[in-house]
């Protein structure tokens, strides 16, 4: 039953690694719902073993409602998850990313929590047979599986999942750092800004092997590369780097968190990936006003319109990116219009609040099926 101001209790529950898309998902909608009419929200991260405790004190600073749970192993998080959810009565609980939708979907089926929502926030995960099986199995006890993109929910479709209750909910970023006017490309600096994890993923590989081919061109943009991860990803990269020659191009800027001001001083947001779900980072650097670049896999499609508000090019191939970012930096003031399209779409259709109020409409009508009894 809701609470007694009449709201809805809604966990949600994700990895507390925070390098990734579905973590800063989880805490916008916590934030949001904290102004909310209809719900009262709460944070649950499972442990990192490299996740920082300095980020989950700054959460409950702000005023997040956060708790953690364990994540040595997966019997242990279920049982801490479970002992959490009697302890709140949650009335829906949002289990979001792979693999933690598993996890958090059998705590709630054995707290016995009314509404149960899986978030699924990539167009790929590490899905071998058996988790597939159990992911299948748990959506037939699962009222709601949302899809960050068209893309995801296609993806979720051809896995099995009951089309009844798939959904699809795109990914918002917060507008607020974009709102003010931000500089013309003109009055920046022509250099390329990534912001992304260092992970299997992501193609920073290819990016900088279009920057090896731009510079015997005598053009030699900076490459900021903003974002965690693991050591085991980057370091490879730092010296591919200078074996092709571009080091000096290239600076690991680690986890940046004035990503605003940086997009806005550069010219160029640039998402090399081999796939994504619905990408934050290059929705922010469209909103920031850069001309944006991804790679053309499913996700990143989804955002950018060729030639009309961003640019596509195909996935590993260095030489198309590198004549891509040859031709925006050479023609910048020409594409100041492109740039707007893209800025004005990001902050449009793509915005924290329009997210939040599908994610809150959803809960709702979940909830009050199983209040009265109609089921989904």
């Amino acid at each position: 039953m809701p609470d007694t101001a009449g709201k809805i209790r809604v966990l949600h529950f994700v990895t507390g690694g925070f390098s990734g898309g579905a973590t800063q998902v989880a805490i916008s909608l916590v934030r949001a719902a904290l102004d909310s009419e209809h719900i009262t929200p709460m944070l649950v991260l499972r442990k990192k073993r490299r996740g920082d405790p300095a980020r989950i004190r700054e959460l409950q600073e702000q005023g997040l409602p956060v708790a953690v749970v364990p994540g040595w192993s997966k019997i242990a998080t279920i049982l801490a998850l479970v002992k959490l959810c009697k302890a709140q009565q949650p009335d829906v609980l949002v289990a979001h990313g792979f693999s933690e939708h598993l996890w958090g979907r059998y705590a709630g089926l054995l707290a016995k929590v009314p509404v149960l929502v899986h978030v699924e926030h990539n167009t790929k995960e590490r899905y071998n047979r058996w988790r597939l099986a159990q992911s299948r199995w748990l959506s037939q006890r699962t009222d709601a599986i949302v899809g960050c993109s068209e893309g995801v929910k296609s993806v979720l479709l051809s896995q099995g999942m009951p089309a009844e209750r798939c959904h699809a909910i795109s990914n918002g970023i917060n507008t607020t750092p974009f709102n003010q006017a931000v500089p013309s490309l003109a009055e920046r600096q022509p250099n390329i800004v990534m912001v992304s994890r260092f992970s299997k993923q992501k193609d920073h590989a290819t990016l900088f092997r279009a920057l090896a081919l731009l510079k015997p061109q005598g053009i030699t943009p900076k490459l900021l590369l903003a974002g965690g991860g693991k050591s085991l990803h980057r370091k490879p990269l730092e010296k591919l780097a200078t074996t092709l020659g571009i080091a000096e191009q290239v600076q690991f800027l680690g986890v940046v968190r004035n990503v605003p001001e940086l997009l806005q001083q550069n010219q160029l947001s640039v998402l090399s990936s081999h796939y994504e779900g619905m990408p934050l980072a290059l929705l922010e650097g469209m909103a920031a006003g850069c001309i944006a670049i991804g790679s053309a896999v499913p996700g990143i499609q989804e955002v950018l319109r060729e030639g009309e508000d961003g640019f596509l090019v195909t996935e590993n191939d260095a030489s198309a990116l590198a004549d891509r970012i040859k031709y925006c930096l050479q023609h910048s003031n020409e594409l100041q219009l492109v740039a707007d399209a893209g800025r004005s779409r990001a902050l449009t259709e793509f915005s924290r609040e329009r997210m939040n109020q599908q994610y809150e409409a959803l809960f709702v009508q979940l909830a009050r099926q199983v209040s009265t009894g109609k089921g989904v």
